[in-house]
């Protein structure tokens, strides 16, 4: 019986439980459990739209009562829906603290997954990426690296580097212009562009550091820097890039091979908003599936060997895609193209 269990029903949790309930069969699930920590009044409607369409509500022991004040009937105790499950896929801010606490001791389940910030939980992934360095049986912890950190990483590997897996670049620098908060938070707004630190003297931000050990699982050693600033808005994450290669590029072959990816989309639209409304209207929960949108018309090259311009990043929706072809991999690994054409469609080439 395979059993995926997801922990957390935030910005990322939410959509995930949702897509994994609405495409059970296609992907082989036979159950769907969330577990959800806090609970509000404000959150029932959403924790009973997930009950709705199938999915099993889980909490700790000790807040039981207070759900079913809410309404709700929890099936499962935290502990012991983690150790039915074949997979757990955790969505929250304390995933090295969770390992610890309980994934460490439940030796029975096949995968678990974390996402985003939670450094060191186990090997990094992104899809398209490094498929080719998953072990299977040896790699039970994976590390879904953040939207921006797979929006780089496609970049290199689509501008950068030949089919073969010979490597052209020779410096490549980003700057991540990030959207204040998620349309569904209120916390953390901030009122005008505020610059982040950088904290690692080698790689800038940790976007330039998860990409460099996301292709590090490869055998690569990048030479990769990022900066980052938080901006008044809350639409989504734009990236300028610059990628220097070894070898002289045309415009024509930057533009034939993101053509040729079909996890790159690209726009001629140069605003957050349009694209954002794009995916709210055409995306799955909103989200646009592709690892990155290139806007074509930023597109430059300099000194004859040097690629430039704008992208945007399908916050959430890349690491959803990774999540789920990490999850197949864990349940089969010689099914998972064929369980993710449900996906296709909210993979655009063009936005």
């Amino acid at each position: 019986m395979n059993i995926v269990h997801v922990v957390g029903t935030g910005t990322i949790g939410e959509p995930l439980i949702g897509l994994l309930a609405d495409h059970r069969e296609a992907f082989g699930i036979d159950e769907v459990t969330f577990h959800k920590r806090t609970p509000l009044v404000t959150e029932r409607s959403k924790v009973n739209d997930l009950v709705r369409r199938g999915a099993v509500l889980c909490v700790d022991d000790d807040k039981r009562s207070t759900f079913e004040e809410l309404g709700h009937s929890p099936k499962y105790e935290t502990r012991e829906a983690i150790e039915r499950a074949t997979v757990v896929i955790d969505c929250t801010p304390v995933g090295l603290q969770n390992k610890a606490d309980f994934y460490d001791k439940a030796l029975n389940v096949r995968g678990f997954m974390a996402q985003g910030s939670e450094f060191g939980f186990g090997k990094m992934y992104a899809r398209g990426i490094n498929d080719e360095a998953l072990v299977r049986g040896e790699d039970r912890f994976l590390h879904i690296v953040s939207c921006n950190t797979h929006n780089i990483a496609v970049l290199i590997k689509t501008l950068a580097m030949d089919p073969d897996g010979t490597n052209h670049l020779t410096n490549g620098e980003f700057l991540c212009i990030r959207r204040a908060n998620d349309i569904s938070q209120d916390s953390g707004f901030v009122a005008s562009p505020t610059v982040e630190k950088h904290k690692d003297p080698k790689f800038g931000t940790h976007h330039a550091r998860d990409a460099h050990g996301l292709f590090a699982t490869l055998g690569y050693d990048l030479n990769l820097f990022s900066s980052a600033v938080k901006i008044n808005s809350q639409y989504m994450h734009a990236i300028h890039f610059s990628l220097t290669l070894d070898r002289e590029i045309t415009l024509e072959e930057v533009r034939d091979r993101l053509a040729s990816n079909a996890r790159v989309a690209v726009t001629y639209k140069r605003s957050a908003n349009q694209v954002f409304s794009f995916g709210r209207d055409h995306g799955y929960y909103g989200r646009i599936l592709s690892q990155t949108v290139v806007a074509l018309e930023t597109l430059a090259i300099r000194g004859g060997n040097e690629v430039v311009g704008f992208c945007f990043t399908p916050q959430d929706g890349n690491p959803l895609l990774s999540t789920i072809a990490a999850m197949l991999w864990y349940l089969d690994p010689d099914s998972v193209d064929d369980r993710m054409d449900v996906l296709r469609p909210y993979l655009f080439r063009e936005v």
